[in-house]
């Protein structure tokens, strides 16, 4: 069902302020990073995702120097 046209403008002017605050946040949320790294640099049970990367969850349920999680040796 398409929006009405209040419907439409509404929608515009949410975007709209999402598309300004995008950088105040991506900011805060690597400000929130960098501080967590400070407070608690060996947080074994946090794994921070980066953009390009893949969860895998049986390596991080398996833990290190389990099987699963060991590299193959060359």
């Amino acid at each position: 069902m398409p929006n009405t046209p209040q419907q439409q403008r509404r929608r515009d002017q949410v975007e709209a302020v999402l598309r300004l605050g995008a950088p105040f946040l991506d900011l805060l949320l690597l400000a929130g990073d960098r501080a967590s790294r400070i407070v608690a640099p060996q947080g074994d049970d946090y794994y921070a995702l980066r953009a390009g990367e893949r969860l895998e969850l049986d390596a991080i349920q398996a833990g290190p120097g389990s099987p699963r999680t060991r590299q193959p040796e060359a």
